[in-house]
């Protein structure tokens, strides 16, 4: 597989998608992607066709044209025939509601698993997991499932943050990945932070960025795991 998952978009005080530019665009040319399709699902106070226009203003850097799923009448088909397919963030639950309703997310799976890059940011990579249940989102919709795609054996929680907020008094992320773990005893949940990613070539696994990441095994101290370094004892189930 060539996953590249984002934890998210966009820093606060830059350009849509500045951060990875670097990132995606040694991803792009490495794989040599001239054409991507994109779904949009994730967006809910976007509409589709701006949230489209804006990726594909960023793809077009590096000669990328970008085609939504939405514009097509047979997603499906569409999936089958993608090149690379892109998934942008936004609202997790929606964009899983969508994917089932389509049928896109058993193609979208099989076409990753046999080798068609796929790109993820925020909700886009929370799908790359088993299931969506480490997700930050208000679940504004109910899906028919909340399995997701099941590329990687792990679970992502983007967005990843350390301290609880002055003046808040509800759980901290951690305690919310504690209390997953604690109903779901051998499932493995990373906190990815702004402006980090995670690379899946094959069957190596890097993380990327200049933060570290912090690791969540059911029954241990969470550990944190360093940029640049492999991590691919994580593919292992």
């Amino acid at each position: 597989m060539q996953l590249l998952l984002l934890s998210n978009s966009t820093n606060q005080g830059e350009e849509y998608l500045g951060w990875p530019r670097e990132i995606l665009s040694r991803f792009i040319k490495k794989n040599n992607i001239r054409s991507c399709l994109f779904v949009p699902y994730a967006g809910v106070t976007v509409s589709w066709d701006d949230y489209t226009n804006r990726v594909s203003d960023v793809f077009g850097m590096w000669g990328c044209q970008v085609q939504s799923v939405h514009t097509v009448s047979d997603p499906v088909l569409s999936v089958n025939k993608a090149e690379c397919i892109v998934v942008g963030g936004g609202n997790t639950f929606r964009l899983v509601q969508m994917m089932h309703e389509t049928g896109i997310m058993a193609a979208i799976r099989e076409k990753a698993l046999a080798g068609t890059p796929f790109i993820g940011w925020s909700a886009g990579s929370n799908v790359a997991c088993p299931t969506l249940c480490t997700t930050n989102d208000m679940p504004i919709i109910q899906p028919s499932s909340f399995k997701t795609l099941n590329l990687i054996p792990f679970q992502i929680n983007p967005h990843y943050l350390d301290a609880n907020p002055e003046g808040h008094g509800g759980e901290t992320r951690e305690q919310r990945i504690n209390e997953f773990q604690a109903l779901n005893t051998d499932i493995v949940v990373v906190g990815l932070r702004e402006a980090t990613a995670l690379q899946v070539d094959n069957n190596i696994l890097n993380l990327l960025g200049n933060r570290s990441m912090r690791l969540f095994v059911p029954g241990k101290e969470p550990v944190e795991l360093q940029p640049g370094n492999e991590v691919s004892f994580l593919l292992k189930d």
